[in-house]
């Protein structure tokens, strides 16, 4: 009984330390967000209202993305906090050892960590969306857009005073299959609809080999070599979707399935979900390894230094993630390996560092 109302005291401590270093890094995302969406609204003319709003809006992504780093100085702060009142002996008098307090708080953070998936993950991507969708319509390049749905890839594309509503089936290489272009006037009057089996979007300038045309109900068949000028290129196609975050768990789904169906690379999108999977798994490590980083130190170290020794252990992992990201993006290892590779080498070390715990 003595034991779980330790449990509770140090289940309150931590979390209460979470929500403060919490509380802490939001309001420096505050600050910094909001200079640059004031730098993005400085020369239009808008109300001083709408970069504070969208600040506000994008911030909880900001906070998900980092919250590994947070769970990492949280649990620094959590043990400095502990051993300034010389708790650790006191517990251990009554058999609450260091692996039960590390075990206690990795099991919290997993928990908090399937809370942060299902509630805030959700709440956060909603609001990113919502933050794209207000400052894109104040971008220079609202006259073009994209999107991918069920009936293959969808762009508008304002060129010239001429609006070309294209389709394509699917993406193969530098290559849109079985496209439908179809050229409006200023008024939304048609002009002419070109189709072809197959356009290289290598460049802005796309290449069409054996369109054929339509305008005032004649058409001209296998017309060679048709130069079409665009905003897009495969590029800035395939850049377009990279904002994965803004999408819920749901909508990463369906935007998976609409992708195989057009034959656009996945790869993406499944990294993305294997760092959902992984999120209350990487949280738990994180707290794990910090933990045994500050029951391995001597604890009368001043508090600056367990300060810089966190930001300097964010900093690695944050690489060691960057690089293995950068394998799987450029194909080297599998989506999955890419996102559960700097977990492991976490829990090895950790591992190493468990041993003889309880006789720090």
């Amino acid at each position: 009984m003595l034991i779980k109302t330790y449990q509770k005291y140090l289940t309150k401590t931590f979390i209460s330390l979470l929500l403060q270093i919490t509380f802490v890094f939001f309001s420096l995302i505050i600050i910094l967000s909001l200079f640059e969406e004031i730098s993005y609204f400085k020369d239009l003319h808008t109300n001083f209202f709408y970069p504070i709003f969208l600040t506000f809006l994008n911030s909880p992504s900001i906070v998900y993305n980092i919250f590994p780093f947070i769970f990492l100085i949280s649990t620094i702060f959590f043990f400095i906090k502990i051993s300034e009142k010389n708790e650790l002996n006191i517990y251990k008098r009554y058999g609450l050892t260091n692996f039960k307090i590390l075990k206690l708080i990795s099991f919290i953070s997993f928990l908090l960590g399937i809370i942060i998936v299902i509630f805030f993950y959700t709440f956060s991507s909603k609001l990113k969306h919502l933050h794209l969708e207000i400052k894109n319509s104040y971008s220079s390049d609202n006259k073009y857009l994209a999107v991918i749905t069920e009936n293959g890839l969808w762009i508008k594309d304002e060129i010239d005073n001429v609006i070309n509503i294209i389709n394509a089936d699917r993406i193969n290489k530098n290559f849109l299959i079985n496209v439908s272009i179809t050229q409006f006037d200023k008024k939304f009057e048609l002009i002419q609809n070109i189709t072809s089996k197959k356009i290289d979007v290598s460049k802005n300038n796309w290449v069409i080999k054996n369109a054929n045309i339509s305008k005032n109900n004649f058409t001209q068949k296998n017309v060679k070599n048709i130069i079409f000028k665009s905003h897009f290129d495969i590029e800035k196609i395939n850049n377009l979707f990279s904002n994965l975050s803004s999408l819920t768990f749901w909508q990463l789904k369906k935007l998976k399935k609409d992708y195989k169906s057009l034959g656009y690379s996945t790869l993406d999108i499944n990294s993305h979900l294997e760092k959902i999977y992984a999120y209350p798994i990487y949280l738990s490590i994180m707290t794990l390894f910090a933990g045994i980083i500050m029951l391995n130190i001597k604890f009368n170290k001043p508090k600056i230094f367990n300060i810089i020794l966190g930001i300097l252990l964010s900093v690695v992992i944050y690489y060691i993630n960057y690089f293995s990201n950068l394998l799987g993006e450029n194909g080297k290892i599998s989506a999955t390996l890419s996102v559960w590779m700097p977990l492991l080498i976490l829990s090895l070390i950790s591992s190493i560092g468990l041993v003889r715990i309880n006789e720090k």
